[in-house]
C-alpha cells in the first residue's frame, strides 16, 4: 500500500479528487486555493527556459553531423504541419456529425459580451511574416526574460551549431553546460514532489469557481470534445505508434505521471521539461528530444486544433449561422495557421479562436461568450492531447530520421531498466550519421545520438 501511494501520478490523481470534492462542497475555499496551482505552473514555467536551452545547446554541440539538424527540423515541420491538419478535420467531421449546437437557437443579439473583453482586447491580426520576425528576439535576454519558446529554441540552435564548429576548444564550455543541465533536471524533479499540491489547488478552484451545473448546460460540446481527442488519440496516433515500432498504450502508460499531472494543471507546458527527459530515457536522441518537444508546442497543437474547430463550428450551429461546405473549409483553412501561433499568447485558445472568428467574419465572435463557462473544463482535453501528440510525434520523428535507439525504447515501455551507464562499443565500419571512423572507439551516449540503434552498431563490431 505504501509503494503505492508513493507513486506520483496515484499522489496527483487522489489530489484531483480531492480537489473536486472541495470545489463542489465548499466553493469558496476552492476558489481561494487558486494560488498553490498557479504557483506550481510559475515554477515549472521558472524551469523552462534554462531546461529548453542547455537540452538541445549540448545535444547539438556534441553532434557530428550538421546536415542532420536539417533534416530533423525539415521533417518535423512536415509531421506537424500534417498531424495538426489531421487533428483539425477529425474535429469538423464529428462537430458535424453529432451537431452539438443544434436547436440552442441563441439570439446573437441578447448575449452579453462585456464578459470577452479580456480576449478581444489582445486579439492582433498578425501576418505571416509577423510570425516569422517575432521568432527572432531582439535581443537574447528578452528572450529569456520573456520566456518566448520559439525565440529561446532559435538561439539555443544557432550556439549548439557554433559550439560544434568549434570542436575541441569549446569541449570545456559544452561539459559545464551539461553539468548545469543536470542539476536543473534535479530541480525539476524537486518540483514534481509538489504537483500533487498544484492539481489540488487548481481543480479545487475550477469546480469551486465555475460548478457542476455549467457542466450540465453544455454537456454535449463537451462530450464532443472529449469523444473527438479520444477518436485522434486511438485512430490517427494510434496507427503513427504501430508504424513507428511501438504500442500507443505502453507509451501511455510511461508517461502516465506527466498525463496525471497535466489533468491537473490542464496545461501542457507543466510536463516539458519532463517529457524531454522522458524522450531520452526512451531512446530518442538528445538534440531530437530537445528540439521537437518545445517546437511541437507551437507547431503541433494536436488538442488546441480539434478545439478550434468544434468550437467555431459549435457557434454557428447554436446561433443558426448557415455554413456551406466551402465556408467550413475555409474555415478550417484559416486555422491551419492561426492555431500555430497560440503557444505564444497569453490566454492563447480564447485570443486565437477569437482571431480567427474576427478573420472570417461569417460566424459571430459574440457567440464565444457561450463557451466560457466551460471552457476551462475542456482545457484538461486539450492539453492531455497536445502531451500525447507531442510525445508520439517526438518518437515518430526520431524513427524517421534514424534517431531512435529501438532496444533502449522497448525496454522503456516495457517497463524495464535502461541501463543509463556510457560502455564502449568497438566499431569497424561507419554504420550512420553519428558513427565515426573504421576501428574508432564509441560510447553508448553518443552512439544514441544519431543513427541506429545501440545494438545494430554492436553487430557490426563484433
Amino acid at each position: 500500500m505504501k509503494r503505492i501511494f508513493g507513486k506520483l501520478y496515484v499522489q496527483v490523481l487522489l489530489a484531483v479528487i480531492l480537489g473536486a470534492i472541495v470545489g463542489v462542497f465548499v466553493p469558496e475555499t476552492g476558489t481561494a486555493l487558486k494560488p498553490l496551482g498557479d504557483a506550481f505552473i510559475k515554477l515549472i514555467k521558472m524551469l523552462l527556459a534554462p531546461v529548453i536551452f542547455l537540452t538541445v545547446v549540448t545535444g547539438i554541440a556534441r553532434m557530428e553531423n550538421m546536415k542532420e539538424l536539417g533534416r530533423v527540423g525539415f521533417r518535423a515541420l512536415i509531421y506537424f504541419e500534417v498531424v495538426s491538419t489531421l487533428a483539425l478535420v477529425v474535429g469538423l467531421v464529428v462537430v458535424d456529425v453529432f451537431k452539438p449546437g443544434a436547436g440552442m437557437n441563441i439570439d446573437v443579439a441578447t448575449l452579453d459580451t462585456s464578459s470577452l473583453a479580456t480576449y478581444t482586447s489582445a486579439v492582433k491580426h498578425a501576418s505571416f511574416m509577423d510570425f516569422v520576425m517575432n521568432i527572432i528576439p531582439d535581443t537574447i535576454v528578452d528572450a529569456f526574460a520573456k520566456g518566448n519558446v520559439l525565440q529561446i529554441l532559435l538561439f539555443s540552435i544557432l550556439l549548439g551549431i557554433a559550439l560544434a564548429h568549434a570542436g575541441p576548444r569549446a569541449k570545456a564550455f559544452v561539459d559545464t553546460l551539461d553539468g548545469l543541465m543536470q542539476g536543473m533536471f534535479r530541480i525539476v524533479n524537486m518540483v514534481m514532489r509538489l504537483a500533487p499540491i498544484g492539481a489540488f489547488g487548481a481543480i479545487a478552484f475550477t469546480i469551486g469557481k465555475y460548478g457542476f451545473g455549467s457542466l450540465f448546460s453544455l454537456g454535449k460540446l463537451m462530450a464532443c470534445v472529449y469523444l473527438t481527442c479520444a477518436v485522434f488519440v486511438i485512430f490517427v496516433l494510434g496507427p503513427i505508434c504501430r508504424y513507428s515500432g511501438f504500442s500507443l498504450w505502453k507509451f501511455l502508460k510511461f508517461i502516465k505521471e506527466e498525463l496525471f499531472t497535466v489533468l491537473g494543471t490542464s496545461s501542457s507546458e507543466s510536463v516539458l521539461p519532463q517529457m524531454i527527459s522522458k524522450m531520452e530515457k526512451a531512446g530518442v536522441s538528445k538534440p531530437v528530444a530537445g528540439m521537437i518537444i518545445p517546437s511541437g508546442l507551437t507547431f503541433n497543437p494536436d488538442g488546441q486544433a480539434i478545439y478550434y474547430t468544434i468550437a467555431a463550428i459549435f457557434i454557428a450551429q447554436a446561433t443558426n449561422t448557415p455554413l456551406t461546405l466551402t465556408d467550413q473549409l475555409i474555415v478550417l483553412a484559416v486555422l491551419m495557421f492561426t492555431s500555430k501561433g497560440s503557444a505564444g499568447v497569453t490566454g492563447s485558445g480564447f485570443i486565437i479562436l477569437a482571431a480567427t472568428l474576427s478573420s472570417l467574419g461569417t460566424i459571430p465572435v459574440a457567440g464565444m461568450v457561450l463557451l466560457l463557462g466551460v471552457d476551462r473544463f475542456m482545457s484538461e482535453a486539450r492539453a492531455i492531447t497536445n502531451t500525447i501528440g507531442n510525445g508520439v510525434g517526438t518518437m515518430a520523428i526520431a524513427k524517421w530520421v534514424g534517431a531512435l535507439d529501438t532496444v533502449k525504447m522497448h525496454k522503456a515501455l516495457n517497463g524495464e531498466v535502461v541501463d543509463e551507464k556510457p560502455e564502449v562499443i568497438q566499431a569497424e565500419t561507419a554504420a550512420g550519421p553519428a558513427s565515426k571512423e573504421a576501428g574508432t572507439l564509441l560510447d553508448a551516449s553518443q552512439l544514441s545520438e544519431w543513427g541506429p540503434c545501440r545494438s545494430e552498431l554492436a553487430r557490426d563490431g563484433r
